[in-house]
């Protein structure tokens, strides 16, 4: 039977892309996100300026914000973006390490595709290759103990801040940080949220500091009440401090002396729960609603400082923090349920006032209050404390450590090819390049700081093969050097991460061999070329 008319199977205005076109399209894109963030690795990276749509500015060097912030629009690329979120969120480092790997992979795998060689030969030489790599990081990563657990968290946190731009007051910033994660450690187990990050223009960086307490961006009800309570024993109250349900009601007055009554009646019960208030010993109140302008009356006379419609996460937060409990029924309020802190103050820095709950006696949530000149050198320092918390609870929690400075990426690099000796396959290639794309790492930590990468890789190579494990680029010195002595040392679950993220990545892009794009005939018409570039 002979068909004269074409059959169209796929709706008007979807594109199709096909074989080696989808893939090496993909490759491209992926390769153009790992381009993106290539040169703001390491100490001596750059930073990028992002200018959104109305006109907002971002300047960063950390990967998954730029990768957030570009809005990018290729299905591939925004794998990519994945992983960087995947591995700020397991982690919080490491997402320029897991975008580059995933791009190195991804751009290797096209010399193997040129060879012949298919896609899944490919991806299972890489599955084998990371596995293996994983195994070999356990190897390599060296336990830390009690004696030198504060020395080392130190050093972790010094090296993730390097090159960013807290990078000036890093020592401070270590210890700040350390010390926030011991304090909300329980059991080994840590909670990053625990930690809450407020911003304050004012001052500078220096004058960043770790509060124990809980800092929350309200002030007090009345200015008559106290600007500052001692000794504070505090009142979280999830309910409202009002006459309930007085707008449903219907009230019939017909005299001059029954609105009288009313309104003394009305009176009476307000000023019953400021009694129940004093009578719990309470001299701070957090409440989660409404407190009625009479309440607040009462209470600025008995010397009661109050904040009213603090969000419900913030009343969590003090709760951790004083060690008080949150009431729903003022009926409950007695002093067991009260927390307890050295000072409550509301400060004021322009027209703006917060009130600070400060020296807790056992916080298990606190604040680190960031000072600084402008929003853009907050926001950025904002991320390398998150970078710090997320690196310090890596290591508490796993107790392991490798070498920074490209030295775990050469070493792992080394083993994987004498690992590749013993296949027989063609996932043999794979597992080479595999190997091959960790050097990427190192080679771009020396490009950034303006040195000859294949110098540097040719000497650290050969101090590996002389068993020189922990062989590193110092950037500071311009030298290959003993990393670990020198104190730049990482959580080796950021490296682990990095590795099964951008792996996983890699191997999903591989397998693809046809791409269909359907869009509207509105965006045929512009957005025709989306496949060309990222956005």
């Amino acid at each position: 039977m002979n068909y004269k008319q074409p059959i169209y199977i796929l709706p008007e205005n979807t594109e199709r892309m096909l074989g080696k076109d989808a893939q090496r399209n993909n490759i491209l894109a992926a390769k153009l996100v790992a381009d993106a963030v290539k040169t703001t690795l390491g100490p001596k990276g750059m930073d990028k300026m992002l200018v959104d749509a109305v006109g907002d500015i971002t300047i960063t060097n950390d990967g998954v914000t730029i990768l957030e912030k570009m809005e990018i629009e290729h299905p591939a690329a925004k794998m990519m973006v994945e992983i960087s979120k995947t591995q700020e969120k397991e982690v919080g480092d490491g997402t320029t390490t897991a975008v580059m790997l995933a791009g190195k992979l991804l751009e290797n795998a096209e010399k193997l595709l040129d060879m012949k060689i298919h896609p899944t030969i490919i991806t299972k030489g890489y599955n084998i290759a990371a596995e293996k790599a994983k195994e070999f990081l356990l190897e390599l990563s060296i336990d830390i103990n009690e004696n030198d657990k504060d020395f080392l968290l130190n050093n972790i946190v010094t090296t993730a801040m390097t090159g960013k731009g807290a990078e000036i007051v890093k020592e401070k910033f270590a210890e700040i940080i350390v010390n926030a994660i011991q304090q909300i450690e329980e059991n080994g187990s840590i909670d990053i949220a625990n930690i809450k990050i407020v911003k304050e223009k004012s001052s500078s960086i220096e004058t960043t500091e770790l509060i124990k307490g809980i800092v929350i961006d309200k002030e007090r009800v009345s200015i008559e009440m106290p600007s500052k309570v001692s000794q504070a024993k505090i009142a979280l109250l999830s309910e409202s401090l009002e006459i309930k349900n007085i707008e449903q009601a219907k009230i019939s007055i017909s005299s001059p002396d029954q609105l009288q009554e009313y309104m003394d009646r009305e009176e009476l019960l307000l000023r019953k729960m400021v009694h129940q208030i004093k009578s719990s010993g309470a001299n701070v109140i957090f409440c989660q609603k409404g407190i009625d302008d009479v309440i607040s009356y009462y209470l600025a006379k008995e010397k009661i400082y109050a904040c009213r419609r603090v969000a419900k996460s913030e009343l969590e937060n003090l709760a951790r923090a004083t060690g008080g409990k949150i009431v729903s029924n003022l009926n409950d309020l007695s002093t067991q349920e009260l927390g307890k802190a050295e000072a409550v103050e509301e400060i004021k820095h322009g027209d703006e006032a917060m009130t600070y709950v400060k020296g807790c006696e056992n916080p298990k949530a606190l604040t680190i209050l960031i000072h600084g000149s402008s929003e853009h050198v907050m926001d950025e320092v904002e991320r390398a404390i998150k970078d710090g918390l997320g690196d310090v609870a890596a290591v508490i929690k796993d107790k392991k450590i490798v070498a920074g400075a490209g030295a775990i990426e050469i070493e792992l690099s080394k083993k994987l090819r004498d690992f590749s000796n013993s296949l027989s396959g063609r996932e043999q290639l794979a597992v080479q390049e595999f190997a091959h794309a960790l050097e990427f790492i190192p080679a771009t930590l020396a490009e950034n700081a303006g040195l000859d990468p294949i110098d540097i890789l040719t000497e650290l190579k050969a101090r590996h093969d002389n068993g020189e494990k922990y062989a590193g680029i110092n950037i500071f010195t311009n030298k290959i050097e003993n990393v670990l002595e020198q104190g730049i040392i990482e959580p080796m679950r950021t490296k682990k991460q990095a590795i099964s993220s951008a792996t996983e990545v890699a191997t999903m892009i591989l397998r693809i061999d046809d791409v269909l794009l359907s869009k509207s005939s509105a965006q045929s018409n512009t957005q025709g070329k989306g496949y060309e570039g990222l956005d």
